[in-house]
């Protein structure tokens, strides 16, 4: 009886637990998905494509998708667009970080619910929360760089 009863709660918190770290593809935005389909990849310096991203590569990758043009490297990108408060932050911004002493030097896409998107040199393409120890004390600013009619298609579901 224990047995059974063990194994019926365990299988219970396996679906219960199931969760994606986006929201279940029937409620996901069109941005949401794009990224989706580059989570995991791994970093490479310098890279643009889905074979490995630097922070801006990946950008670059996600927001040509919808025909914006961005600066190459995250210290231009941050100062591309207008700026937003952190407490002002939709899906698309771009938040921007000082990870090396030097100014802005990491770029990601907030998704929404506190998280942003982005690549890291230790876990490639992945998904973090802006109250992480590392990133909360290093964060600089966010950016807005689309138009609203371009929110509205990023926002579309898919």
């Amino acid at each position: 009886m224990k047995k059974g009863f063990i194994l019926l709660l365990s299988c219970l918190l396996l679906l219960a637990g199931g969760g994606s770290v986006l929201a279940d593809k029937s409620d996901k935005s069109v941005l949401t998905d794009s990224i989706s389909e580059v989570v995991g990849t791994p970093y490479k310096w310098g890279g643009t494509t889905s074979k490995g991203f630097d922070c801006s590569g990946f950008i670059l990758h996600i927001f040509n998708q919808f025909a914006v043009k961005l600066p190459r490297t995250s210290q231009s990108q941050s100062d591309t667009g207008s700026e937003v408060n952190k407490d002002e932050l939709r899906e698309g911004d771009l938040v921007f970080f000082n990870t090396s002493g030097k100014g802005v030097s990491h770029a990601g896409i907030y998704i929404g619910d506190g998280k942003f998107a982005h690549s890291s040199t230790s876990k490639g393409v992945t998904i973090t929360n802006l109250n992480d120890s590392y990133y909360a004390k290093r964060y600089v600013t966010a950016r807005r760089v689309v138009s609203e009619d371009t929110f509205a298609a990023m926002m579309e579901s898919k």
